[in-house]
């Protein structure tokens, strides 16, 4: 028998994947008698008028029965004389590419449905494109529904040739196209005395023999670490599940990135020990000395990886909300997740066309090849070399939900680009002469709400104390750093970050830094967070947005609600309030001095 194939199903719409693979599984016998009975009972209350309708075989959910689609993806295990199967059945609307997307990650071979009465579509290009961009390289084109256009011959071959040319831009191991009639059973376990004039492959017979592309890992030991074992003070194990080679006790392995190297003094494979494990096997590794080895650590033998904060990957956009350059997230690749900025959208690829683009911006389910830098140097590969560490996908840092899936096209080295000088006078020099603690503290508010005022009393009274300090103002910063960002979405995030950087460096210096920023987004507070680290201290500035506008000395709310200035923050632009500040102050209807009173007595316990 030969290996297990996990394949996918895909198409647009109502191509009848679901129906496909029901079909299949029913003509072959792979039901139980309930599910065939259920099948039955079920089919004459359904959509497919008294007719059996296979497609319930998958679309369990209630939604999926009510209206007729798959929504979400339903795996199936099923086994016949001559192999074992998964097949992951995944939703063809538009709406839920992300599902679409999930499945494929998993499949070595995807069956892609057309409608005979529509040809390739959109969503068909759409389709293809993401299974090779998550490496499957076996495609099979199932042109369905041929009963529909009277198993006509010209229509087929009309359609075969414009898969062709479509399929021709992508690397391919095989490729088999045929026509079938889901619904009728046609070509589909056997072939159709319906299409006499087809001689090529049947679906079920073709799947069966098939011999699905593996990626090159190399034959290298490779074990990413997803989890370190101390049941007690003797002992200390590293697992994880082996994605490449192999690895015997005794053997010298490298540890990715610190590059310590050790030598393995057990091998532990689920309860028992082994001198030997081999690629797919989940194993516990144990060192012959103590060396830091952590979760999203990975384990080589004759054969390092990239190292690096700085990659190229071509990912798909899967978030509701836009994609736009200087967002922060959180990159995971293999087993390590660290935080992570989209630097810049190098281009985004015409589904249709394949053609690269300019972009700014990436909205849901369009795909792009971005530059990405992470946060902390991670072990990464390409994915034509390793599924493992090529794979990576992008975790929204505040709802958590996955906002986009990509490859790993090339590691940035450092050492091409920029490498970091450490100077013999650090950080902790310079604040030890100058007595005092660095510290970042990042006023946000409305425009109008007192930061500015507020900032420029309180440095005043740091600086009385004999503190050194450095006040960055949102208006003055924009005169000079940023006089080439507008307001815009993109430029607000661009803005930010720059000035992240600047408090950091003058933190670096051993100064008290103060700024003054309306800040309105979360994500963006977060990634100076991030940026700037244990030293930042947000102040949030609460002032109502009607007391703002009484305050209004310059006419800006005004201006805004009469539609003469955009994208203004409380107006037309929203301002999200943070959740978890280390400082709030209230400032409507108190004076400055009680205000600033208050302020300082909550920094002072900070600041140490």
């Amino acid at each position: 028998m030969k290996s297990l194939l996990k394949f996918i199903t895909c198409g647009s719409v109502d191509d009848g994947k679901s129906t496909l693979i029901g079909h299949m599984l029913y003509d072959a016998k792979l039901l139980f008698a309930d599910q065939e009975q259920s099948l039955q009972l079920d089919s004459k209350v359904g959509s497919a008028g008294g007719d059996m309708d296979y497609s319930l075989l998958l679309d369990g959910l209630l939604a999926e029965r009510e209206q007729g689609i798959t929504i979400d993806v339903a795996y199936r295990y099923f086994t016949t004389d001559n192999r074992s199967f998964i097949v992951a059945d995944t939703p063809g609307h538009e709406e839920y590419t992300r599902n679409m997307a999930v499945g494929a990650s998993f499949a070595d071979a995807a069956v892609i449905l057309l409608d005979a009465t529509k040809g390739v579509l959109p969503q068909t290009r759409r389709h293809t494109r993401i299974c090779s961009l998550m490496g499957i390289r076996d495609f099979v084109f199932t042109v369905n529904k041929m009963d529909l256009v009277g198993y006509d011959r010209d229509t087929f071959e009309s359609i075969r040739r414009e898969i062709q040319s479509m399929i021709g831009e992508f690397p391919t191991n095989s490729v088999c196209i045929l026509p079938v009639s889901a619904k009728r059973g046609d070509n589909i376990n056997v072939r159709s005395d319906n299409l006499p004039w087809y001689e090529g492959d049947v679906l079920l017979p073709y799947l069966e023999q098939l011999e699905p592309y593996r990626a090159a890992d190399d034959q290298a030991f490779c074990m990413p670490v997803q989890r370190v074992c101390r049941p007690d003070y003797l002992f200390r194990g590293f697992q994880g599940q082996i994605q490449s080679g192999e690895v015997r006790t005794g053997d010298e392995i490298t540890v990715l990135p610190s590059q310590e190297t050790a030598h393995v003094k057990s091998i532990r494979i689920m309860d028992r020990a082994a001198e030997l494990a081999e690629k797919g096997q989940p194993v516990t590794i144990e060192l012959d000395r103590e060396i830091d080895v952590s979760r999203g650590c990975v384990l080589v033998r004759d054969s390092l990886r990239p190292v690096s904060n700085l990659l190229t990957a071509t990912i798909l956009w899967m978030d509701d909300s836009e994609l736009l350059e200087g967002k922060a997230y959180f990159l995971k690749i293999g087993t390590r997740m660290v935080p992570a900025t989209v630097q810049k959208i190098n281009c985004k690829i015409d589904v249709n066309t394949g053609e690269q683009l300019p972009a700014a911006s990436l909205t849901k389910n369009e795909i792009a090849v971005c530059t990405i830098s992470a946060a902390e140097a991670i072990v990464m590969d390409e994915f034509t070399h390793s599924r493992a560490l090529g794979g990576l996908i992008l975790i929204d840092r505040v709802t958590n939900m996955t906002s986009a899936c990509g490859t790993v096209s090339h590691a940035i080295s450092d050492k091409d680009r920029v490498v970091w000088h450490d100077m013999d006078i650090t950080r902790e020099i310079r604040a030890n002469q100058l007595g005092q603690h660095p510290r970042t503290l990042w006023l946000t508010g409305l425009s109008g709400s007192g930061k500015s005022t507020l900032a420029n009393e309180l440095e005043k009274r740091l600086v009385a104390q004999g503190r050194h300090t450095m006040l960055l103002d949102g208006d003055n910063i924009r005169m000079g750093l940023n006089k080439n960002l507008g307001f815009a979405e993109r430029d607000r995030a661009e803005n930010i970050r720059r000035i992240a950087e600047v408090a950091k460096l003058m933190n670096d210096a051993g100064l008290i830094v103060l700024t003054s920023f309306i800040s309105p987004f979360r994500r963006d507070r977060d990634n100076a967070r991030a940026i700037i680290g244990e030293d930042f201290i947000e102040i949030y500035v609460a002032t109502p947005l009607e007391e703002c506008e009484k305050r209004d000395v310059k006419g800006l709310y005004q201006q805004a609600r009469e539609g003469k200035i955009g994208n203004f923050t409380g107006i037309s632009s929203p301002y999200e309030v943070p959740e978890h500040p280390e400082i709030t102050i209230q400032t409507e209807g108190r004076g400055i001095g009680e205000t600033v009173d208050e302020l300082m007595s909550k920094v002072e316990d900070l600041l140490g």
